[in-house]
């Protein structure tokens, strides 16, 4: 790993203990305490991965999360969202403005290396292969990590991105929540089950008209269909 993980956090403490167990995982560090800071870093420095506070003074951190998202130098840097809000919706919120992972306070330092762990070796995969794949007007080419519909690309983050090669992989095979949780996230845990749903209908919004190729299997999870019915 040549790149930092970027911390934007305004509580010294909690920066501090995120920075030392990324450390002593062997991961380089950067850390801002606030988001205009985090920003120009993250454009400066290409961080292999953001992790980012909510309640930042300033700039919130959903405002940070969609400017990452919305900037084309930073847009495929995957974020990883830690904050005290651990209501339902507010993980579906960070979700749906592009965050590969939500991790609520308090935490556990050593958990949350795992996800970083997990999310970066999402991408070293996405990055071995030399192919493409495509699925009547889809076309995904793994290489550029670029996706598009109708010669029209397609924003994904990194985990949509994921996602969607792990469904299109086992065309007409269902794939359950949880193996689509342990596969595209790198951890099981049946109450995130929603952030595979969240994800799909993310997902389905942003490749139609060929949205409606991953059907849901009530109860299981979901497939790709092998051609368009």
């Amino acid at each position: 790993m040549t790149k930092p993980v970027l911390i934007i956090e305004d509580e010294k403490d909690i920066a501090d203990l995120v920075e030392y167990h990324l450390k002593q995982a062997g991961f380089p560090v950067l850390k801002v305490p606030d988001g205009p800071e985090g920003l120009e870093l993250a454009k400066r420095q290409r961080p292999d991965l953001v992790i980012l506070d909510l309640m930042l003074p300033t700039m919130d951190g959903k405002d940070v999360c969609r400017a990452l998202k919305s900037n084309p130098l930073t847009r495929s840097i995957p974020v990883l969202m830690l904050t005290a809000k651990a209501e339902e919706v507010d993980r579906i919120v960070g979700f749906e403005l592009g965050a590969d992972d939500y991790v609520t306070k308090p935490f556990s330092p050593r958990e949350l290396v795992l996800r970083v762990k997990a999310i970066l070796q999402r991408l070293d995969l996405e990055k071995e292969g030399q192919k493409t794949i495509q699925a009547g007007d889809l076309f995904i080419d793994i290489d550029r990590h670029q996706v598009t519909v109708k010669g029209a690309p397609v924003a994904l983050t990194s985990t949509e991105f994921k996602l969607l090669l792990e469904l299109i992989s086992h065309r007409g095979r269902v794939q359950t929540r949880g193996h689509l949780l342990n596969t595209v996230w790198g951890y099981t845990y049946e109450g995130y089950a929603r952030t595979v749903d969240t994800h799909v209908r993310r997902l389905r919004e942003k490749i139609e008209p060929v949205g409606d190729w991953i059907e849901t299997i009530r109860g299981v999870g979901y497939r790709f269909r092998e051609e368009k019915e």
